[in-house]
Protein backbone atom coordinates (compact mmCIF):
# COMPACT_ATOMS: atom_id res chain seq x y z
CA UNK A 1 0.00 0.00 0.00
CA UNK A 2 1.48 3.24 -0.74
CA UNK A 3 2.69 5.53 2.54
CA UNK A 4 0.72 8.19 1.73
CA UNK A 5 -2.56 5.78 2.46
CA UNK A 6 -1.07 3.85 5.26
CA UNK A 7 -0.82 7.38 7.13
CA UNK A 8 -4.30 8.68 5.91
CA UNK A 9 -3.27 10.69 3.23
CA UNK A 10 -5.11 8.83 0.12
CA UNK A 11 -6.77 12.13 -1.46
CA UNK A 12 -3.05 12.64 -2.13
CA UNK A 13 -3.00 9.37 -3.64
CA UNK A 14 -6.45 10.06 -5.48
CA UNK A 15 -4.95 13.34 -6.87
CA UNK A 16 -1.77 11.28 -8.94
CA UNK A 17 -3.07 8.29 -9.47
CA UNK A 18 -3.28 8.93 -13.46
CA UNK A 19 0.45 10.33 -13.34
CA UNK A 20 3.26 7.85 -14.68
CA UNK A 21 6.99 8.25 -15.44
CA UNK A 22 7.25 11.23 -17.94
CA UNK A 23 4.27 12.26 -17.58
CA UNK A 24 4.55 15.95 -17.18
CA UNK A 25 4.51 16.20 -13.16
CA UNK A 26 5.19 20.22 -12.85
CA UNK A 27 4.52 23.06 -15.50
CA UNK A 28 5.50 26.57 -13.74
CA UNK A 29 4.64 29.27 -16.84
CA UNK A 30 5.87 33.07 -17.59
CA UNK A 31 6.53 33.52 -14.00
CA UNK A 32 7.00 37.23 -13.32
CA UNK A 33 7.80 38.54 -9.70
CA UNK A 34 9.38 41.53 -8.47
CA UNK A 35 11.43 43.24 -5.66
CA UNK A 36 11.55 46.94 -4.78
CA UNK A 37 13.99 48.17 -7.62
CA UNK A 38 14.76 44.52 -8.89
CA UNK A 39 12.55 42.15 -11.95
CA UNK A 40 13.93 38.51 -9.68
CA UNK A 41 11.70 36.44 -12.24
CA UNK A 42 11.35 37.62 -15.74
CA UNK A 43 8.77 35.28 -17.54
CA UNK A 44 10.60 31.94 -15.97
CA UNK A 45 9.61 28.72 -16.83
CA UNK A 46 10.38 25.42 -15.56
CA UNK A 47 8.78 21.99 -16.39
CA UNK A 48 9.49 18.63 -14.62
CA UNK A 49 8.09 14.89 -15.54
CA UNK A 50 7.39 12.20 -13.21
CA UNK A 51 10.38 9.96 -12.18
CA UNK A 52 12.86 12.23 -13.33
CA UNK A 53 15.64 14.41 -11.44
CA UNK A 54 15.49 17.73 -13.09
CA UNK A 55 18.55 20.14 -12.36
CA UNK A 56 18.33 23.78 -12.02
CA UNK A 57 21.27 25.46 -12.74
CA UNK A 58 22.58 29.00 -12.77
CA UNK A 59 24.90 31.99 -11.33
CA UNK A 60 24.01 33.26 -7.90
CA UNK A 61 21.23 35.81 -8.67
CA UNK A 62 19.92 34.01 -11.49
CA UNK A 63 16.69 33.53 -10.25
CA UNK A 64 16.70 29.60 -8.84
CA UNK A 65 15.77 30.34 -5.53
CA UNK A 66 13.16 33.13 -5.79
CA UNK A 67 11.50 30.77 -8.55
CA UNK A 68 11.21 27.41 -5.69
CA UNK A 69 10.08 29.72 -3.34
CA UNK A 70 7.25 30.82 -5.28
CA UNK A 71 6.65 26.89 -6.45
CA UNK A 72 6.77 26.61 -2.46
CA UNK A 73 4.59 29.28 -1.30
CA UNK A 74 6.75 31.37 0.34
CA UNK A 75 6.55 34.01 -2.78
CA UNK A 76 3.27 35.24 -4.57
CA UNK A 77 4.45 35.91 -8.11
CA UNK A 78 2.57 39.52 -9.67
CA UNK A 79 1.74 37.02 -12.99
CA UNK A 80 2.12 33.17 -14.30
CA UNK A 81 0.40 30.18 -14.49
CA UNK A 82 1.42 27.14 -12.32
CA UNK A 83 0.46 23.53 -13.35
CA UNK A 84 0.71 20.40 -11.24
CA UNK A 85 -0.10 17.09 -12.50
CA UNK A 86 -2.18 18.95 -15.82
CA UNK A 87 -4.16 21.27 -13.50
CA UNK A 88 -3.65 24.61 -12.84
CA UNK A 89 -3.28 25.54 -9.16
CA UNK A 90 -2.80 28.66 -7.11
CA UNK A 91 -0.08 28.07 -4.86
CA UNK A 92 -0.53 31.20 -2.11
CA UNK A 93 1.39 29.94 0.81
CA UNK A 94 3.34 27.31 2.34
CA UNK A 95 0.13 25.07 3.22
CA UNK A 96 -0.94 25.21 -0.05
CA UNK A 97 2.51 24.12 -1.29
CA UNK A 98 2.12 20.73 0.64
CA UNK A 99 -1.57 20.67 -0.15
CA UNK A 100 -0.41 20.13 -3.89
CA UNK A 101 2.27 17.57 -3.26
CA UNK A 102 5.32 20.01 -2.76
CA UNK A 103 8.40 19.48 -0.55
CA UNK A 104 11.42 22.07 -0.47
CA UNK A 105 14.65 20.83 1.36
CA UNK A 106 16.46 23.76 2.20
CA UNK A 107 20.45 24.21 2.24
CA UNK A 108 19.70 24.70 5.56
CA UNK A 109 18.01 22.15 6.82
CA UNK A 110 14.38 22.76 8.81
CA UNK A 111 14.65 20.48 11.89
CA UNK A 112 14.96 20.67 15.34
CA UNK A 113 18.41 18.82 16.60
CA UNK A 114 16.65 18.53 20.13
CA UNK A 115 13.99 16.60 19.04
CA UNK A 116 13.49 12.65 18.45
CA UNK A 117 14.00 11.70 14.51
CA UNK A 118 9.23 10.74 14.78
CA UNK A 119 9.24 14.13 15.98
CA UNK A 120 10.88 15.68 12.89
CA UNK A 121 9.11 13.62 10.84
CA UNK A 122 5.76 14.52 11.65
CA UNK A 123 6.44 18.14 12.61
CA UNK A 124 3.86 20.56 12.20
CA UNK A 125 1.34 17.90 12.53
CA UNK A 126 1.22 15.88 15.21
CA UNK A 127 -0.61 12.17 15.78
CA UNK A 128 -3.42 12.90 18.24
CA UNK A 129 -6.06 10.39 19.99
CA UNK A 130 -8.63 11.57 21.48
CA UNK A 131 -7.23 15.15 21.95
CA UNK A 132 -3.83 14.47 23.70
CA UNK A 133 -0.42 13.55 21.93
CA UNK A 134 -0.05 9.67 20.62
CA UNK A 135 3.54 9.51 20.82
CA UNK A 136 3.38 5.68 20.33
CA UNK A 137 1.61 6.13 16.85
CA UNK A 138 4.10 8.39 15.84
CA UNK A 139 7.07 6.41 16.90
CA UNK A 140 5.71 3.42 15.47
CA UNK A 141 4.68 5.32 11.50
CA UNK A 142 8.48 7.00 11.47
CA UNK A 143 9.89 3.50 12.38
CA UNK A 144 8.01 1.94 9.27
CA UNK A 145 9.49 4.68 7.55
CA UNK A 146 12.94 4.48 8.34
CA UNK A 147 12.99 0.53 7.96
CA UNK A 148 11.53 0.64 4.79
CA UNK A 149 14.19 3.15 3.84
CA UNK A 150 17.33 1.14 5.11
CA UNK A 151 17.99 3.14 7.66
CA UNK A 152 19.35 1.28 10.52
CA UNK A 153 18.04 4.29 12.87
CA UNK A 154 15.68 3.97 15.97
CA UNK A 155 12.77 6.59 15.86
CA UNK A 156 13.44 7.46 19.75
CA UNK A 157 17.08 8.80 18.64
CA UNK A 158 17.48 12.41 18.70
CA UNK A 159 17.33 14.08 15.84
CA UNK A 160 21.24 16.00 16.49
CA UNK A 161 22.62 12.55 16.88
CA UNK A 162 22.72 12.00 13.46
CA UNK A 163 25.62 12.84 10.68
CA UNK A 164 23.87 15.48 8.11
CA UNK A 165 23.37 12.56 5.53
CA UNK A 166 20.82 10.99 7.95
CA UNK A 167 19.24 14.45 9.21
CA UNK A 168 18.59 14.79 5.38
CA UNK A 169 16.89 11.53 4.74
CA UNK A 170 14.41 12.03 7.98
CA UNK A 171 13.59 15.45 5.98
CA UNK A 172 13.25 13.32 2.62
CA UNK A 173 11.00 11.02 4.51
CA UNK A 174 9.26 13.90 5.75
CA UNK A 175 8.37 14.84 2.70
CA UNK A 176 7.39 11.39 1.84
CA UNK A 177 4.84 10.75 5.22
CA UNK A 178 3.11 13.53 3.80
CA UNK A 179 2.60 12.57 0.19
CA UNK A 180 5.06 14.93 -1.44
CA UNK A 181 5.35 13.98 -5.16
CA UNK A 182 7.58 17.31 -5.90
CA UNK A 183 10.86 17.30 -3.45
CA UNK A 184 12.85 20.49 -4.34
CA UNK A 185 17.01 19.90 -3.19
CA UNK A 186 18.48 22.86 -2.78
CA UNK A 187 22.59 22.07 -2.86
CA UNK A 188 21.92 18.89 -0.55
CA UNK A 189 25.60 17.71 -0.77
CA UNK A 190 27.68 20.99 0.68
CA UNK A 191 28.11 19.60 3.85
CA UNK A 192 28.39 15.98 3.02
CA UNK A 193 31.29 13.27 2.19
CA UNK A 194 31.92 11.33 -0.68
CA UNK A 195 30.64 8.22 1.03
CA UNK A 196 27.37 10.34 2.13
CA UNK A 197 26.63 11.57 -1.15
CA UNK A 198 26.43 8.19 -2.43
CA UNK A 199 24.40 6.99 0.00
CA UNK A 200 22.44 10.33 -0.59
CA UNK A 201 21.99 9.43 -4.43
CA UNK A 202 20.48 6.07 -3.87
CA UNK A 203 18.01 7.52 -2.17
CA UNK A 204 17.11 9.65 -4.74
CA UNK A 205 17.33 7.13 -7.33
CA UNK A 206 14.93 5.28 -5.30
CA UNK A 207 12.21 8.41 -5.48
CA UNK A 208 12.81 7.93 -8.80
CA UNK A 209 11.38 4.86 -9.33
CA UNK A 210 8.16 5.62 -7.60
CA UNK A 211 7.82 8.38 -9.92
CA UNK A 212 8.87 11.72 -7.69
CA UNK A 213 9.99 14.72 -9.39
CA UNK A 214 13.14 16.10 -7.85
CA UNK A 215 14.24 19.50 -8.56
CA UNK A 216 18.01 19.07 -8.09
CA UNK A 217 19.93 22.41 -7.43
CA UNK A 218 23.62 22.46 -6.61
CA UNK A 219 27.05 24.57 -8.46
CA UNK A 220 28.93 21.01 -8.52
CA UNK A 221 28.17 20.21 -12.55
CA UNK A 222 30.06 16.54 -11.75
CA UNK A 223 27.15 16.09 -9.68
CA UNK A 224 24.48 16.98 -12.23
CA UNK A 225 25.93 14.53 -14.92
CA UNK A 226 25.77 11.70 -12.16
CA UNK A 227 22.34 12.10 -10.88
CA UNK A 228 19.92 14.30 -13.29
CA UNK A 229 17.91 13.71 -16.38
CA UNK A 230 17.73 17.09 -17.63
CA UNK A 231 19.45 20.47 -16.67
CA UNK A 232 17.00 23.82 -16.95
CA UNK A 233 19.58 27.20 -16.86
CA UNK A 234 18.16 30.68 -16.11
CA UNK A 235 20.26 33.69 -15.97
CA UNK A 236 19.09 36.92 -15.15
CA UNK A 237 15.47 36.06 -13.82
CA UNK A 238 14.90 34.76 -17.20
CA UNK A 239 14.36 31.11 -18.68
CA UNK A 240 17.41 30.35 -21.11
CA UNK A 241 17.09 26.90 -21.89
CA UNK A 242 16.38 23.13 -21.07
CA UNK A 243 19.07 20.33 -22.24
CA UNK A 244 19.13 16.54 -21.81
CA UNK A 245 21.83 16.12 -19.28
CA UNK A 246 23.48 13.28 -21.67
CA UNK A 247 23.89 14.95 -24.37
CA UNK A 248 25.08 18.20 -23.20
CA UNK A 249 28.67 19.23 -22.28
CA UNK A 250 30.11 21.45 -19.64
CA UNK A 251 31.40 24.84 -21.81
CA UNK A 252 27.78 24.54 -23.41
CA UNK A 253 26.68 25.09 -19.82
CA UNK A 254 28.42 27.57 -18.32
CA UNK A 255 27.73 29.80 -21.78
CA UNK A 256 24.27 29.47 -21.29
CA UNK A 257 25.05 30.52 -17.55
CA UNK A 258 27.03 33.23 -18.31
CA UNK A 259 25.92 34.17 -21.39
CA UNK A 260 29.01 34.25 -23.11
CA UNK A 261 31.68 32.15 -24.06
CA UNK A 262 34.49 31.46 -21.72
CA UNK A 263 37.68 30.83 -23.67
CA UNK A 264 39.95 31.03 -20.51
CA UNK A 265 37.96 29.98 -17.36
CA UNK A 266 40.89 29.08 -15.77
CA UNK A 267 43.50 32.39 -15.69
CA UNK A 268 47.26 31.96 -14.93
CA UNK A 269 49.97 33.63 -15.61
CA UNK A 270 53.54 31.38 -16.14
CA UNK A 271 55.40 31.42 -13.06
CA UNK A 272 59.09 32.44 -13.11
CA UNK A 273 60.53 30.89 -9.97
CA UNK A 274 61.37 33.83 -7.11
CA UNK A 275 63.00 33.16 -3.49
CA UNK A 276 61.21 31.14 -0.89
CA UNK A 277 59.13 33.25 1.36
CA UNK A 278 57.23 30.98 3.46
CA UNK A 279 59.61 27.46 5.05
CA UNK A 280 57.50 24.97 7.06
CA UNK A 281 59.99 22.32 8.74
CA UNK A 282 58.60 19.34 10.08
CA UNK A 283 55.26 20.83 11.64
CA UNK A 284 53.40 18.23 13.88
CA UNK A 285 50.10 19.32 16.14
CA UNK A 286 50.47 15.87 18.14
CA UNK A 287 46.82 15.16 16.63
CA UNK A 288 46.15 15.18 12.65
CA UNK A 289 49.33 16.95 11.46
CA UNK A 290 52.17 14.94 11.57
CA UNK A 291 55.66 15.82 10.38
CA UNK A 292 55.00 18.05 7.64
CA UNK A 293 57.39 20.06 5.17
CA UNK A 294 56.87 22.90 2.71
CA UNK A 295 57.77 25.98 1.02
CA UNK A 296 56.17 28.63 -0.59
CA UNK A 297 58.20 30.86 -3.06
CA UNK A 298 57.65 34.88 -4.34
CA UNK A 299 54.60 35.28 -6.34
CA UNK A 300 54.01 31.35 -6.31
CA UNK A 301 50.42 29.41 -6.46
CA UNK A 302 50.94 26.31 -3.93
CA UNK A 303 48.19 24.05 -4.32
CA UNK A 304 47.48 21.29 -1.81
CA UNK A 305 45.26 18.30 -2.36
CA UNK A 306 44.66 15.33 -0.55
CA UNK A 307 40.90 13.23 0.57
CA UNK A 308 38.76 14.31 3.03
CA UNK A 309 40.67 13.81 6.87
CA UNK A 310 44.01 14.11 4.50
CA UNK A 311 44.80 17.12 6.94
CA UNK A 312 44.86 20.04 4.67
CA UNK A 313 43.26 22.65 6.16
CA UNK A 314 44.43 21.17 9.95
CA UNK A 315 48.07 21.96 8.63
CA UNK A 316 47.09 25.24 7.90
CA UNK A 317 45.17 25.98 10.87
CA UNK A 318 48.02 24.97 13.25
CA UNK A 319 50.38 27.17 10.89
CA UNK A 320 47.98 30.19 11.69
CA UNK A 321 48.03 29.37 15.37
CA UNK A 322 44.40 28.28 15.33
CA UNK A 323 45.80 25.29 17.03
CA UNK A 324 48.76 24.82 18.89
CA UNK A 325 51.77 23.80 17.51
CA UNK A 326 53.29 20.31 19.37
CA UNK A 327 56.42 20.42 17.15
CA UNK A 328 58.29 21.79 14.10
CA UNK A 329 59.59 25.58 12.57
CA UNK A 330 58.09 28.03 10.29
CA UNK A 331 60.54 30.77 9.01
CA UNK A 332 59.37 34.17 6.90
CA UNK A 333 61.38 35.59 4.50
CA UNK A 334 64.18 33.24 5.88
CA UNK A 335 63.65 34.43 9.99
CA UNK A 336 62.08 32.03 12.04
CA UNK A 337 59.10 32.76 13.58
CA UNK A 338 56.10 31.92 16.41
CA UNK A 339 52.52 31.69 15.81
CA UNK A 340 50.76 31.56 18.72
CA UNK A 341 47.72 32.47 17.49
CA UNK A 342 46.38 34.01 14.58
CA UNK A 343 46.91 37.77 15.64
CA UNK A 344 50.23 37.09 15.90
CA UNK A 345 50.41 35.28 12.66
CA UNK A 346 49.13 38.42 10.54
CA UNK A 347 51.35 40.54 12.27
CA UNK A 348 54.14 38.64 11.00
CA UNK A 349 52.36 38.68 7.62
CA UNK A 350 50.36 35.58 7.15
CA UNK A 351 46.67 35.57 5.91
CA UNK A 352 43.81 33.00 6.39
CA UNK A 353 40.69 32.20 4.22
CA UNK A 354 39.17 29.06 5.78
CA UNK A 355 36.81 26.88 4.66
CA UNK A 356 33.78 27.60 5.84
CA UNK A 357 33.14 31.01 5.61
CA UNK A 358 29.77 31.08 7.21
CA UNK A 359 31.03 29.74 10.05
CA UNK A 360 34.82 30.63 10.61
CA UNK A 361 34.80 33.57 8.19
CA UNK A 362 31.95 36.06 8.45
CA UNK A 363 29.73 38.18 10.60
CA UNK A 364 26.51 37.94 9.00
CA UNK A 365 24.94 40.46 11.11
CA UNK A 366 27.37 43.13 10.21
CA UNK A 367 27.65 44.88 6.78
CA UNK A 368 30.24 44.77 4.17
CA UNK A 369 32.46 47.27 5.56
CA UNK A 370 32.59 45.60 9.17
CA UNK A 371 33.17 42.59 7.33
CA UNK A 372 36.51 43.74 5.58
CA UNK A 373 37.79 46.20 8.20
CA UNK A 374 37.66 43.90 11.11
CA UNK A 375 40.92 42.69 11.04
CA UNK A 376 42.23 46.45 10.75
CA UNK A 377 40.59 48.36 13.37
CA UNK A 378 43.80 49.67 15.05
CA UNK A 379 44.77 51.62 12.24
CA UNK A 380 41.71 53.75 12.17
CA UNK A 381 40.08 53.61 15.86
CA UNK A 382 42.11 56.12 18.70
CA UNK A 383 40.95 55.64 22.03
CA UNK A 384 36.96 56.51 21.10
CA UNK A 385 37.67 58.23 18.08
CA UNK A 386 36.73 56.42 14.90
CA UNK A 387 38.66 57.82 12.06
CA UNK A 388 35.90 56.70 9.01
CA UNK A 389 37.56 58.44 6.18
CA UNK A 390 40.33 55.83 6.90
CA UNK A 391 38.05 53.22 7.47
CA UNK A 392 35.95 53.68 4.29
CA UNK A 393 38.97 54.33 2.38
CA UNK A 394 40.73 50.60 3.37
CA UNK A 395 37.20 48.98 2.57
CA UNK A 396 36.75 50.86 -0.82
CA UNK A 397 39.96 49.92 -1.80
CA UNK A 398 39.86 46.14 -1.26
CA UNK A 399 36.62 45.72 -2.15
CA UNK A 400 37.28 47.41 -5.54
CA UNK A 401 40.37 45.13 -5.91
CA UNK A 402 37.88 42.27 -5.05
CA UNK A 403 35.39 43.35 -7.63
CA UNK A 404 32.67 42.98 -4.88
CA UNK A 405 29.09 43.49 -6.18
CA UNK A 406 26.79 45.20 -4.01
CA UNK A 407 24.70 48.04 -4.05
CA UNK A 408 26.16 49.99 -0.91
CA UNK A 409 29.28 49.21 1.07
CA UNK A 410 26.30 48.97 4.17
CA UNK A 411 24.52 46.29 3.03
CA UNK A 412 24.65 42.73 5.45
CA UNK A 413 26.90 40.42 4.21
CA UNK A 414 24.09 38.05 4.23
CA UNK A 415 22.61 39.46 1.76
CA UNK A 416 24.79 38.96 -0.56
CA UNK A 417 25.60 35.96 -2.79
CA UNK A 418 28.33 33.09 -2.10
CA UNK A 419 30.52 34.71 -4.69
CA UNK A 420 30.49 38.34 -3.52
CA UNK A 421 30.70 37.25 0.44
CA UNK A 422 33.98 35.16 -0.62
CA UNK A 423 35.30 38.27 -1.93
CA UNK A 424 34.60 40.11 1.10
CA UNK A 425 36.45 37.73 3.05
CA UNK A 426 39.48 37.88 1.02
CA UNK A 427 39.16 41.78 0.90
CA UNK A 428 39.66 41.79 4.69
CA UNK A 429 43.18 39.57 4.29
CA UNK A 430 44.13 41.58 1.41
CA UNK A 431 43.85 44.99 3.78
CA UNK A 432 46.02 43.39 6.03
CA UNK A 433 48.84 43.10 3.12
CA UNK A 434 49.99 39.40 3.68
CA UNK A 435 53.17 38.45 2.47
CA UNK A 436 51.30 34.59 2.35
CA UNK A 437 47.98 34.38 1.98
CA UNK A 438 46.34 31.09 2.70
CA UNK A 439 43.24 30.57 0.35
CA UNK A 440 40.86 27.06 1.95
CA UNK A 441 38.40 26.24 -0.43
CA UNK A 442 38.07 29.61 -1.94
CA UNK A 443 35.50 28.46 -4.26
CA UNK A 444 33.65 26.47 -2.42
CA UNK A 445 29.73 26.70 -2.71
CA UNK A 446 29.56 29.73 -5.41
CA UNK A 447 28.83 29.84 -9.10
CA UNK A 448 30.96 29.41 -12.48
CA UNK A 449 31.01 32.89 -13.06
CA UNK A 450 32.36 33.97 -9.88
CA UNK A 451 34.66 30.87 -10.14
CA UNK A 452 36.21 32.46 -13.13
CA UNK A 453 36.72 35.69 -11.60
CA UNK A 454 38.03 34.63 -8.08
CA UNK A 455 41.13 32.89 -10.30
CA UNK A 456 41.82 35.73 -12.04
CA UNK A 457 42.01 37.66 -8.78
CA UNK A 458 44.25 34.85 -7.28
CA UNK A 459 46.47 35.39 -10.24
CA UNK A 460 46.79 38.93 -10.58
CA UNK A 461 47.79 38.66 -6.41
CA UNK A 462 50.55 36.43 -7.23
CA UNK A 463 51.61 38.40 -10.20
CA UNK A 464 51.79 41.24 -7.72
CA UNK A 465 54.11 39.21 -5.97
CA UNK A 466 52.01 37.71 -2.88
CA UNK A 467 52.56 34.09 -2.44
CA UNK A 468 49.15 32.14 -2.53
CA UNK A 469 48.82 28.84 -0.60
CA UNK A 470 45.51 27.10 -2.42
CA UNK A 471 43.55 23.95 -0.50
CA UNK A 472 41.27 22.68 -2.68
CA UNK A 473 38.88 19.52 -3.05
CA UNK A 474 38.39 20.29 -6.92
CA UNK A 475 41.95 19.02 -8.92
CA UNK A 476 40.92 20.34 -11.83
CA UNK A 477 41.26 23.92 -10.16
CA UNK A 478 44.48 23.01 -8.30
CA UNK A 479 46.00 21.55 -12.01
CA UNK A 480 45.24 24.71 -13.41
CA UNK A 481 45.94 27.21 -11.22
CA UNK A 482 49.14 25.92 -9.22
CA UNK A 483 52.83 26.07 -10.31
CA UNK A 484 53.50 23.24 -7.46
CA UNK A 485 50.90 20.75 -5.70
CA UNK A 486 51.70 19.63 -2.51
CA UNK A 487 49.40 16.28 -2.02
CA UNK A 488 48.90 14.92 1.63
CA UNK A 489 47.31 11.84 2.90
CA UNK A 490 46.93 10.71 6.83
CA UNK A 491 48.56 14.29 7.97
CA UNK A 492 51.91 13.83 6.15
CA UNK A 493 53.44 15.30 3.10
CA UNK A 494 52.48 12.12 0.59
CA UNK A 495 54.56 13.88 -2.26
CA UNK A 496 55.14 17.25 -3.98
CA UNK A 497 54.09 17.62 -7.96
CA UNK A 498 56.00 20.33 -9.83
CA UNK A 499 54.45 20.67 -13.36
CA UNK A 500 52.78 18.29 -15.86
CA UNK A 501 50.55 17.43 -13.17
CA UNK A 502 47.24 14.76 -13.77
CA UNK A 503 44.44 13.50 -11.62
CA UNK A 504 46.06 10.43 -11.92
CA UNK A 505 49.62 11.44 -10.38
CA UNK A 506 47.65 13.15 -7.31
CA UNK A 507 45.41 10.29 -6.90
CA UNK A 508 48.08 7.96 -6.32
CA UNK A 509 49.86 10.07 -3.76
CA UNK A 510 46.45 10.61 -1.80
CA UNK A 511 45.49 6.92 -1.78
CA UNK A 512 49.22 5.42 -1.18
CA UNK A 513 49.71 3.68 2.49
CA UNK A 514 51.62 5.92 4.35
CA UNK A 515 53.57 4.80 7.20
Amino acid sequence: MPLSCQFGYCWIVVFWEYITVNDVLLRMSNIIKRFPGVLALDSAQLEVKAGEVHALLGENGAGKSTLIKVLGGIYRPESGEIEIAGKKVVIGNIHDARLNGVSIIHQELMTIPEMTIADNIFLGRLTTKKGFLDDKAMVKKAQQLLDEAGLELDANDKLGSLSIANQQMIEILRAISFGARIIVMDEPTSSLTDKEVEVLFQAIRKLKATGIGIIYISHRMSELYEISDRITVMRDGKYIGTVDTATSDRSQLISMMVGRELSSFYTKTPYVPDRKILEVEHLSDGKTVRDVSFDVCKGEILGFAGLIGAGRSETMKCLFGLSKRKSGKVLLDGKEITTKNPKSAMQQGIGLVPENRKAEGMYPQRDISFNTSIEMLPYFIKGIHVNKKKELEIVEKYTTKMRVKTPSLSQLISKLSGGNQQKVIISRWLATNPKVLILDEPTRGIDVGAKSEIYAIINELAKEGMSIVFISSELPELINMCDRIVVMNQGKVAGVLDGNFTQEAIMRLATKDIK
